[in-house]
């Protein structure tokens, strides 16, 4: 350790470090307040950030993990494409493009702002909104089976798009006219803008009252001590090379399975990440650029060593990262990126089998869901001209862990969403929402069982309503561990519960209905932990009480013998 890192002053870093944070969080709060679209302010689906003037991350707000990866890449690309001494005060800038200005997809657009003192730049504000569209072929601008990123949308190099407070009306027109939705484009951008500006304030508050030199001596402390925190933690580790294989049902063009690799190297007190044998570039929509890769791959090693890490930078310095060119986690120009975020999460789940083997059980889990869910529906607008474009993800189950079952119905890994409160969707489009529940028998079985998966079923109001469905798990699903069995798969039902109900693969492009009909999802379920015949009878009394496992599939899973001793138990209960 240096003699600069070894006097590091503790208390006064944490107090850093939480001004830091806090800053970020009230941006976040700002955004979310005071945006117009519902999938921002009721979703929630934004982050927000703070760079230094080199563009290292600051402090990230704890919002959605793979947003950084876009929020690094736009940063890095205003500082390549602006000199720094040429930016000014009230100056911003808009991005979104993956080749251009390392997006991870074109629907999440970056406004950047430089940050001044004593008439020089010292750090950036960043936010990320994900507008749900972007324009291109689909409503929602994300379609499995988009052939390149010319069908997925505008795309926003490094663009200014206010000059010393003045904005760029011209700039914010020519983006907002390219999409199904020009008001809300047009009114949330401009939300980004101001929430950056209030970001700006509250920093050079903070500057003021620290002094410039003490405030990036603080940083630099701060990066450090995340740098060394993280290497104590991966000394105390089995050295070696440990892999494990996730699948993703194809590349959104059909034929084979994709493997998705991971394998790590623990090494003294760095890690090694290598995706060599990880399947080749998608023909459609599920590529990844290597900013994306970067965020999952920090988001993996922060949950499963030390959650409670810095959210900064000096994450990276202890990590080394091999992604071979031409795949699909490290995609050529044009590749189409739009359905991205399946792909991180498969990436996500193949880090998180490696590290089964290297982690004590009670500390390891199996699979989870592992997709993002999406389902898109437009047409007709409800209270205005034009076209509206309803987007929502949806939950599933999470892994069961070496000490407990897997959470029931959530997001998992690199997306951290709300869902449409069933009112606002009712209310903004022609549309009502079913049914909205857990999946019965979607847990994989074990001694410790998989999270149940969830179910959300639309029913369409008004004829000329298409459906645009992107997920994963049709074919391949969650793995057990240690013996535990995998978790139901994904599937799309159209008119379910009648007699013309027909199944279907999640991926779904411009579905055409009609007024009556309905879409029901069914997001994957998680994987469970350890031998099912291993499960106290007490726990499967109580999910046979509560409708998560029925009994006639907790006979073959469980056993006779072990569901009699539960259904018994269930039957002596108040």
């Amino acid at each position: 350790m240096s003699d600069e890192t070894a006097a590091i002053d503790a208390i006064a870093m944490e107090i850093f470090s939480n001004r830091l944070l806090s800053i970020t969080e009230e941006m976040g709060n700002h955004l979310v307040r005071s945006s117009f679209s519902p999938n921002i302010k009721e979703r929630r689906d934004c982050s927000v950030a703070l760079f230094d003037a080199r563009g290292r991350l600051v402090a990230q707000a704890a919002h959605i993990p793979i947003h950084l990866g876009s929020l690094l890449g736009a940063v890095e690309a205003v500082l390549k494409t602006y000199p720094i001494d040429t930016l000014r005060p009230g100056d911003a800038f808009v991005c979104n493009d993956a080749y251009l200005a390392g997006g991870t997809h074109l629907p999440d657009i970056s406004i950047v702002t430089p940050v001044f003192a004593e008439g020089r730049v010292r750090f950036f504000t960043a936010c990320l909104g994900h507008h749900a569209d972007v324009g291109g072929a689909v409503p929602g601008s994300i379609s499995p089976s988009a052939a390149s990123i010319f069908e997925e949308g505008i795309r926003i190099p490094a663009t200014r798009i206010a000059t010393a407070g003045q904005l760029e009306e011209g700039i914010l027109r020519l983006i907002s006219e390219n999409t199904r939705e020009p008001e809300d484009r047009t009114l949330d951008l401009k939300v980004q803008i101001a929430v950056n500006e209030s970001g700006a304030r509250a920093v050079e508050a903070l500057i003021r009252r620290m002094g410039i030199a003490g405030a990036e001596r603080a940083v630099d402390d701060l990066l450090a001590y995340t740098t060394r925190r993280l290497q104590n933690r991966i000394t105390r580790l089995r050295p070696g090379r440990y892999g494990f294989t996730s699948w993703m049902d194809d590349d959104g063009m059909g034929g084979p399975r994709v493997p998705i690799v991971a394998a790590v190297t623990v090494r003294g007190d760095r890690l090694h990440l290598d995706m060599t044998g990880t399947g080749p570039q998608s023909r459609g929509g599920f590529n990844v650029m290597p900013s994306g890769v970067l965020a999952t791959v920090g988001y993996a090693v922060k949950a499963l060593l030390d959650p409670g890490l810095l959210p900064n930078n000096g994450l990276f310095a202890a990590i080394d990262l091999t992604v071979p060119e031409g795949t699909i986690l490290n995609p050529r120009f044009p590749g189409a990126v739009g359905a991205r975020t399946t792909t991180c999460q498969k990436l996500a789940g193949a880090i998180f089998g490696a590290f089964q083997a290297i982690l004590p059980e009670s500390e390891a889990m199996a699979s989870s869901h592992d997709v993002l869910a999406g389902m898109v529906f437009s047409g007709r607008a409800k209270r205005r001209q034009g076209t509206y474009v309803y987007l929502e993800t949806v939950g599933g189950g999470i892994g069961a862990r070496g000490d407990g079952d897997g959470m029931d119905g959530a997001h998992v890994h690199i997306t951290n969403s709300l869902n449409m409160p069933v009112e606002a969707v009712e209310n903004e489009y022609p549309l009502r929402v079913e049914e909205y529940a857990l999946v019965p028998d979607s847990g994989g079985a074990g001694r410790y069982r998989g999270g149940l998966a969830i179910a959300r079923e639309v029913r369409i109001l008004e004829d000329g309503t298409t459906f645009s469905g992107r997920a994963d798990s049709f074919v391949t699903r969650a793995e057990g561990a240690m013996g535990g069995l995998g978790g139901a798969n994904c599937r799309v039902i159209r008119n379910h519960g009648t007699n013309r109900a027909e199944i279907m693969d999640p991926k779904q492009r411009l579905l055409q209905l009609a007024a009556g009909e309905t879409i029901r999802m069914e997001t994957p379920g998680a994987g469970g932990f350890g031998p099912p015949q291993d499960r106290a009878i007490a726990a499967l009394a109580r999910d046979l009480e509560d409708g998560k496992v029925s009994a006639a599939r907790a006979a073959p899973d469980y056993g006779p013998d072990l569901l009699a001793a539960a259904l018994g138990l269930k039957a002596t209960r108040p």
